[in-house]
């Protein structure tokens, strides 16, 4: 089991490898968002193999917190290639 789980380290590394050649040479925005994106999801999948390797649970706490700011990441990225700002300024107005 340990073997496979050091294996899974390596394919993992090699992806987050290949995801970096297309953060910096990706010809749109869109496709270096995307590669962060998966860089962020395949760290989750290490950490977790991690988790396993070591036979531990205090990992867990570490996975949420980096898809949470994984998907803000994205979530902010997306919407600042679609509209040009992430936060939305109010009217200024007071409403009127």
């Amino acid at each position: 089991m340990q073997g496979l789980l050091t294996a899974s380290l390596v394919v993992l590394s090699l992806a987050i490898l290949g995801c970096m050649y297309r953060l910096l040479k990706g010809p749109s925005m869109a496709d270096r968002i995307v590669s962060l994106d998966t860089i962020g999801i395949i760290l989750l999948s290490m950490i977790a193999v991690f988790s396993m390797l070591f036979k531990t649970t205090a990992y867990l706490d570490i996975i949420l917190v980096i898809g949470v700011i994984t998907f803000i990441g994205t979530a902010a990225l997306a919407r600042f290639i679609e509209r040009g700002d992430v936060i939305e300024r109010g009217d200024h107005n007071g409403g009127r």
